[in-house]
Parts: structure tokens; C-alpha cells; sequence
């Protein structure tokens, strides 16, 4: 049995993308990387109840690591042009998901996204963040579009947990880039200490 790390937000695609990789017989572990001061409880509230979902529906154990993302946030914020944002955010994210999946023992990384739905989805942006990890990344809801996926949402019932109230991420800037090329992408983190940001992130994760 292969074993997968999954980002899993709180919102629709990233429990529907989880629920196909274990009807499949992989194995997962569960990452939500924490944006508080930009967002609120509810994220994280929604991932523990998907979770519990997801756990009765496949008869499994899928343990939880929380990363403090806010800090990394913020660096970029008052650091790099902010259309950018989203871009150096996933690439955190992914490395954050890696150094998780090489404690774990995992072979790989698991995504809710879908080609082109929002900015960070175009394909030129999901190169520029993907090549920041070495680690196989798998995108199961890739081909489908949203209403698919609300489908399937629903069918395991995780849409309902999915839309409750909550605060959207508040470090989303106001034009996000759709475009992006990695030599652009370099230089904007070159402004920044991504090592120390990284190690401090891991440092403070908590399993739940």
C-alpha cells in the first residue's frame, strides 16, 4: 500500500480529492497548513470534521499535521509583489507537504486542485509552484470541473461541511497573477529567507 501526503483546506476539492486516493487503497496523511491571523478558526475546524468523514467512510487512521503558515504570510506580503502571492504561497505549501511526507515515509503529494478554476491554477502558475518539490505530485480532480466535483461532494457528504460560514484567507491579493514564469518566481523569492521560514514552519507544526 502506497502512502500519500494530502493538503486539505476546508473547502470542497481537497476531502473529494481525498476520498478517491483511499478508495484506491492508498494510504494518507493530512496537512493543513494555517493562515490564522488571515483567516479564522473555521478552516481548520472543517478539516477535523472531513477528516472524521473520511475516516468512517474507509475504515482508516488518517493522522493530521497542522503547519503555522500565517508567519510565512507575512514575510511575503511586506517582501514580494503582492499579484504573486498565491504562487510563492503554494510553493510553500508544497514544501512544507514534502519535508511532512519524508518523515512519514510518504511517496507522495496529493492536491484538490483542477485545472484552471482559480489564478493559481493555470498551468503556467501549477509549473511554477510544482517544480519548487522533488516528490511526485498527484492532482486526481484535474479533468473535472466544479460542478463535478460538488457532485461528488456531496455524494460522501462533505459538501455541507465544506460550505459552513467562515472567514476566507484575508492574504489573497486583489489581482492575482495568472501568469507566471519561474525566472520571475526566483527572483521574487530571492527576497525572502526561504530556508529559515521553512525549518521555523515545520519546527511549530503540530499533529493532531
Amino acid at each position: 500500500m502506497s502512502k500519500g501526503v494530502i493538503l486539505l483546506s476546508g473547502g470542497i476539492d481537497s476531502p473529494v480529492a481525498a476520498d478517491m486516493m483511499l478508495s484506491l487503497g492508498h494510504q494518507l496523511v493530512g496537512v493543513h497548513m494555517d493562515n490564522r491571523p488571515f483567516t479564522d478558526d473555521s478552516p481548520l475546524e472543517k478539516v477535523r470534521d472531513h477528516l472524521k468523514l473520511l475516516e468512517a467512510r474507509h475504515s482508516t487512521k488518517i493522522p493530521l499535521y497542522v503547519v503555522p503558515h500565517g508567519p510565512t504570510q507575512i514575510a511575503l506580503m511586506r517582501n514580494t509583489e503582492r499579484h504573486f502571492g498565491c504562487i510563492l504561497c503554494r510553493r510553500f505549501m508544497w514544501r512544507s507537504a514534502e519535508a511532512i511526507a519524508e518523515r512519514e515515509g510518504a511517496q507522495f503529494l496529493v492536491t484538490g486542485e483542477a485545472l484552471g478554476q482559480v489564478a493559481s491554477q493555470t498551468l503556467e502558475n501549477i509549473r511554477s509552484a510544482t517544480v519548487s518539490v522533488n516528490i511526485p505530485m498527484v492532482r486526481p480532480l484535474v479533468g473535472l470541473d466544479k460542478r463535478e466535483i460538488e457532485d461528488r461532494a456531496k455524494e460522501i457528504g462533505a459538501y455541507e461541511i465544506s460550505i459552513r460560514p467562515g472567514i476566507c484567507c484575508q492574504a489573497v491579493p486583489d489581482k492575482p497573477a495568472t501568469r507566471s514564469t519561474l525566472i520571475r518566481i526566483s527572483q521574487e523569492e530571492s527576497k525572502i529567507d526561504v530556508n529559515s521560514l521553512l525549518s521555523d514552519a515545520i519546527r511549530k507544526t503540530v499533529v493532531r
